[in-house]
């Protein structure tokens, strides 16, 4: 009866106030008996229908408790140690339009590589860095084709063909009433006769009422020359112009701005990575113990030292750590999957980290000098001023629509024709035959100069208010710019302080992990001489290695928030052609303000 009224306060169902009496009363009761059983019925029913809400068991119960679980074959491809230092071969990134193939993804291969190499191949490797460089080129592209709107265009034009018809011209009236003399009169001429008279014909030019004549014409045609045009008052033009020199100077800043991204990206992923990667060596090593210490526990019930209840809670421990050396498996796969993904690395190459996990010192700036740092020349806060710019710049330009317009037009050529007349066909007398040239040839020089001058005087309001909103969203970012500059203090102060913590906690993790150290060498040699109890073995290893736990996250975080603080202060180019030379610490004596 006293066994079961413990069993029953263990399991919470007796209140802890109500212990001492139930366990001072006298078996002797039928009452108090008949509630005791009454109340162990009620928990058996409890437990077995816990049991049922169980799964099954996929296999048979263990039967060596020293035997380690078989991990997934996947899961230890994955976790395949480095087979060397990367390659150049692998640091190229493969086509962006390809798909692995099943033999790359089979023969993939393990590399290790530092971090300055992982900065390195995601620099070159980037997609969206390589497709802000092309935006970059484009802006430069549209900068130096507005450049061209202070000089004059001159083109060349020309143009040539054949044309042909055919045509029938009829005399309506006789023309010998015009008063041209006798060679327009039907009778204006003698000729000679018979017998030597004279016989009166038709002048040579007379046309009678009825005449026609019918041709075909055909004519080949050339003509060109060269146009210029200059804007000699023009007020959008230097407001274009430095609205595509601001829009440079934006894709300029953005491109640096993105460099300093990138790093970060790339450093929390190698970091994480010694994370996962000392993580699973903590793990391996505690289970490692976990079969030492249960060998022992082994050996000591069956001297008849210890309980059964010690064997089995070294079960459940060494199964509990097993599944955290799984899941630290899986998670070493997935961020060397994640670098893999940051770097743009081909598909069969997998990087392991090959740089341990060393300190970054203290951030060397206080809280007031790293803001005031990184406010200054910062390509974040650039950008949006230059976008600032470009909005006020193409506003201008846009209102200049309703200015006057003077341009300076001038174009000079040359044209030649020949034309051709045949297949005549003449009715009612004949007719037109002056007219008539069988092959005739016609050619000329023109040229013009002049003014041209434009002023829209009227368009219902559509260029000011375009304009308007233009200047609207200059004004807008404004905002923009203050609550980015608020984001990166916010930024600053997060990782400034997370790095102050995370020195702190760092030192206090070191001291911890000595401490647990020596007191689990003393609890488990107090175990084995029977001085202390496997409980106490339990907990002072679970210290130990949460211990050894947060020395490893400390330092990790530390390295973390150090490059957070970096990536705000990065000195970067802001010009695609220069080279990239990544930094892992701050150097004081350069400033962003001072790079290119």
């Amino acid at each position: 009866m006293r066994n079961r009224v413990l069993v029953l306060l263990w399991l919470g169902l007796i209140p802890a106030q109500l212990a001492p009496a139930a366990l001072a009363r006298p078996p002797a009761q039928p009452q108090n008996t008949k509630l005791l059983e009454r109340s162990w019925q009620k928990l058996d029913t409890q437990l077995r229908a816990l049991d049922q809400l169980l799964p099954s068991e996929p296999e048979q119960p263990v039967g060596d408790v020293l035997r380690t679980p078989v991990l997934p074959a996947n899961l230890i491809r994955a976790n395949q140690p480095a087979t060397g230092p990367i390659q150049p071969a692998d640091m190229v990134a493969g086509p962006p339009l390809d798909l692995p193939s099943p033999q790359q993804l089979q023969a993939g291969s393990i590399v290790s590589l530092s971090l300055e190499q992982a900065l390195a191949i995601a620099f070159a490797n980037s997609a969206s860095l390589q497709a802000q460089r092309e935006q970059v080129a484009a802006a430069l592209a549209r900068f130096q084709a507005s450049m061209g709107s202070y000089w004059p265009t001159i083109s060349a034009f020309a143009n040539g063909g054949y044309e042909g018809s055919r045509s029938t011209t009829t005399s309506n009236k006789p023309n010998d009433s015009l008063g041209f003399g006798p060679l327009f009169a039907p009778n204006g001429l003698l000729a000679p006769g018979p017998n030597g008279t004279s016989i009166p014909t038709a002048g040579p030019f007379y046309v009678p009422k009825g005449g026609s004549v019918a041709a075909t014409s055909g004519e080949w045609g050339l003509e060109g020359g060269l146009q210029l045009n200059y804007a000699l008052l023009d007020f959008a033009r230097t407001p274009t112009v430095r609205a595509a020199r601001a829009s440079l100077e934006q894709q300029r800043n953005s491109y640096a701005n993105q460099l300093r991204s990138l790093q970060l990206q790339v450093s929390e992923a190698y970091y994480s990575l010694q994370q996962d990667e000392q993580l699973v060596r903590v793990y391996d090593a505690n289970v490692r113990n976990d079969l030492v210490i249960l060998q022992d526990t082994l050996d000591l019930k069956q001297a008849g030292l210890v309980p059964r209840l010690d064997v089995l809670r070294r079960r459940a421990i060494q199964a509990t750590d097993e599944e955290s050396l799984i899941q630290a498996l899986a998670d070493r796969a997935v961020a060397r999957r994640q670098l893999a993904v940051t770097l743009n690395l081909p598909p069969q190459v997998t990087p392991s980290a090959s740089d341990p996990i060393v300190v970054q010192p203290r951030w060397p700036l206080d809280l007031e000098a790293s803001l005031l740092a990184a406010y200054r020349g910062n390509p974040e806060l650039e950008a949006i001023l230059a976008i600032r710019t470009a909005l006020a710049q193409q506003s201008q330009a846009t209102a200049s629509g309703l200015l006057p317009r003077l341009s300076l037009f001038a174009s000079a050529g040359g044209s030649g024709a020949r034309t051709s007349l045949g297949d005549f066909t003449l009715g009612g007398g004949g007719c037109c035959g002056s007219t008539a040239l069988p092959l005739s040839t016609t050619s000329g020089l023109d040229w013009s100069v002049g003014l041209s001058f434009t002023w829209l005087l009227f368009d219902a309001g559509t260029t000011a208010g375009q304009a308007r909103a233009l200047t609207k969203q200059a004004a807008a970012t404004a905002q923009q710019y203050a609550a980015s500059r608020n984001d990166i203090r916010l930024r600053i102060e997060q990782a400034f302080f997370n790095h102050e913590a995370s020195l702190a906690k760092l030192s206090s993790a070191r001291r911890g992990v000595a401490a647990s150290l020596e007191a689990f060498r003393d609890v488990r040699l107090r175990y084995l001489t029977g001085l202390d109890s496997e409980l106490n073995v339990s907990n002072t290893q679970d210290r130990l290695i949460n211990a050894l736990v947060q020395r490893i996250n400390a330092t990790v975080n530390v390295n973390i928030t150090y490059a957070k603080l970096l990536k705000e202060l990065l000195p970067m180019p802001r010009d695609p052609s220069l080279p990239i030379q990544p930094q892992l610490q701050l150097q004081l004596s350069s400033s962003p303000a001072t790079q290119p």
